[in-house]
């Protein structure tokens, strides 16, 4: 290519790296102040979003997610926006460095979540299972959270009714939630294994792990193995950007080095 030709191509890559970096930069504000808002005022959140966000608020602290994601994308942004700006080497060095370490970690978590999905239950089992002992019945957020999440996704506990004894709940009504038992009152061990087994036998054959009122944990890993090749294929998209994003940066930062 002739000296002209190569300015020219340089400086379309620098404005397409501008503009996408802007979007990520604006993307990253609208989260955080989300996050922000959700955890200032996150009872105005669960009325507006209802049951999904109260199903996704019961596995994670979704303000503190959106409020990290957020301020990542703001730095990423920044870095890749402001560099290309500014033709930073330092800048750009910092947005590939960062674009790469936010890459290996994702590789590093799909490996992890495929490899050590036992594990993982395992964790969640140790930290949310004492929650539903201690808060279920007490924290009026907490219960109806776990509450809708039971009758949306037809699951009982993390794991199973099991998770509930001794529990603060079980101790004051001697009986488990009514999900448990299928709305059926009063929700007793007895009745709680019977409608588990039910499950078993009639809606769940061939895939048990994915039946009636069995634990929230194994029903929501079900439905993202069902959606394996959508969440595959965003993953993919995800990683293919991130390559791009790094590919154009070192570009840049190359070119500079000719100019």
């Amino acid at each position: 290519l002739s000296p002209g030709a190569k300015m020219g191509c340089f400086t379309f890559i620098k404005v397409m790296m501008i503009l996408f970096n802007l979007a990520i930069f604006l993307s990253g504000g609208t989260l955080l102040g989300v996050g922000i808002w959700v955890k200032v005022d996150g009872e105005s959140f669960l009325q507006i979003f209802g049951a999904l966000s109260s199903s996704i608020l019961s596995v994670v602290n979704v303000a503190y997610l959106l409020i990290v994601i957020g301020a990542i994308l703001l730095v990423i942004g920044f870095l890749g926006c402001y560099g290309a700006q500014k033709e930073s080497k330092c800048l750009l060095m910092m947005f590939f460095s960062v674009v790469l370490i936010i890459f290996i970690a994702e590789v590093a978590a799909a490996v992890v979540a495929l490899v050590f999905t036992g594990l993982a239950e395992t964790l969640l089992t140790g930290l949310v299972t004492p929650l539903l002992k201690e808060k279920y019945g007490v924290d009026a957020t907490f219960t109806e959270i776990w509450n809708v999440t039971m009758s949306e996704v037809h699951c009982c506990g993390l794991n199973n009714y099991t998770d509930f004894n001794n529990s603060y709940f079980y101790e004051k009504y001697h009986s488990y939630p009514k999900q448990c038992c299928d709305l059926r009152e009063p929700c007793n061990s007895t009745l709680a294994a019977e409608t588990a087994v039910e499950g078993i036998a009639t809606s769940c054959h061939p895939h048990p792990c994915g039946c009636l009122l069995q634990g929230c944990f194994r029903q929501i890993l079900e439905e993202i193995r069902t959606n394996a090749g959508v969440a595959g294929g965003v993953a993919a998209g995800i990683a293919a950007l991130e390559i791009a994003a790094m590919a154009v940066s070192m570009y840049l930062y190359c070119r500079l080095d000719e100019k």
